[in-house]
């Protein structure tokens, strides 16, 4: 039997023409396009607007409550060294407590002693407040001032303004005295917290290991300043007493308290502390007097706050010189008085969560702070 004939295969499918009609897609053109960097910048920067609208809005509530996290933040080693010690916890709360309480009273009655005291000061002084205006009014017609220039100007300028603007600069210091007993409270229960705060963040950390480093990186930080900042502080304040003694000019512990104060407010604090000084040392000694207050002052700034405070509080904040300029002026906007004294915790706040916590955005380390390229294995700046 002859073999059975195989079927013969099916003919090839003719090749599609690349020229067959209908719009060519290219690979990933069913994704949404991208948003416009434009319209992206723009919708950052309404959200930005906002923000600082809602913190200018706040600055009442958030002021004192950033404040009180600071100190709470400072205090917390003591805490931990009596926790590691075996103190009952809640002995070691208590004690915590007295000791943030001790402070925060002891600088609030100082503040308001003295700006009593200087109060009640100025007004003795009037008769020497009216012959320097008298010199002024006397060297200004000398070197060509018109006579109706200088009555103008004299009409608007005596001891009462000045003694109006004192009390605004104090008040501004003092301002936080009015949200004592709030601070007091939240400090209360931040301190309870923080007991047990160390324990939930590891626990957090497993989770947001990034986040939780950038924030202990900001606990870190904020401790160095505050403490550099405090041990500084002092020193300069009493200097500044033992110089004012010397060339006796009233009220030389308001002015070291003054000049403790400001020694926090990075860049123009030492202008803030010398100005109302020697202002008081121009009133009694005179010009000779005021320039020895001003030389006093100046000398003690370059040699401790200019040259050996940087050295002991290094890269550690994290911040460029002049990213610390802008946010004194920054967060001074936005929150007032208080924000000077809290501009560099609070910067570190926002760089912590905005920078050092996101991967995206750590390519800006660099660019804000000067010393992470030198850091080798230590916190974020190396990540």
């Amino acid at each position: 039997m002859p073999p059975t004939p195989s079927p013969s295969p099916d003919p090839p499918a003719p090749a599609v023409e690349a020229s067959a009609p209908g719009p060519s897609r290219s690979p990933g053109a069913d994704r949404p396009s991208p948003m416009p960097r434009g319209l992206l910048v723009l919708l950052t920067a309404a959200g930005a607007v906002a923000a600082v609208a809602g913190l200018r809005a706040a600055s009442g509530i958030v002021g004192p409550a950033f404040l009180a996290l600071v100190i709470v933040v400072t205090i917390h080693p003591l805490l931990a060294w009596l926790q590691r010690h075996r103190v009952p916890s809640w002995l070691a709360v208590v004690l915590t407590m007295v000791c943030a309480y001790a402070i925060i009273l002891a600088l609030a009655g100082a503040l308001v002693f003295s700006a009593a005291r200087l109060a009640a000061l100025l007004p003795s002084y009037e008769p020497q407040f009216s012959s320097l205006v008298d010199q002024v009014t006397e060297w200004l017609g000398e070197v060509g001032v018109t006579q109706e220039q200088i009555n103008s100007v004299i009409s608007q300028f005596d001891l009462g303004s000045l003694v109006g603007v004192l009390q605004r600069v104090l008040s501004g210091a003092t301002s936080v005295i009015s949200d004592l007993a709030f601070i007091l409270v939240l400090i209360f229960f931040l301190i309870i917290d923080s007991s047990s705060f160390p324990r939930r963040l590891a626990a957090a950390g497993r989770q947001r290991p990034q986040l939780v480093e950038a924030l202990a990186w900001f606990a870190g930080s904020t401790r160095q300043y505050v403490v550099v900042s405090t041990v500084f502080g002092l020193i300069v304040a009493l200097v500044d007493v033992a110089a004012l003694y010397w060339l006796d000019v009233p009220l030389p512990w308001l002015w070291g308290l003054l000049a403790f104060i400001t020694n926090y407010i990075p860049n123009i604090g030492f202008v803030l502390g010398l100005v109302p000084p020697a202002l008081l040392a121009l009133l009694q000694g005179g010009v000779r007097q005021a320039v020895l207050v001003i030389v006093a002052y100046s000398v003690i700034n370059v040699a401790i706050q200019s040259l050996l405070q940087p050295k002991f509080v290094g890269d550690a904040v994290g911040l460029s010189v002049t990213l610390t300029f802008l946010s004194l002026v920054f967060w001074s906007y936005v929150i007032g008085p208080l924000g000077a004294l809290l501009a560099v915790p609070l910067s570190l706040f926002v760089k912590a969560l905005l920078v050092d916590a996101d991967p995206a955005s750590r390519w800006l380390v660099p660019l804000i702070d000067p010393g992470s390229e030198d850091r080798s294995g230590e916190g974020i700046g190396e990540r």
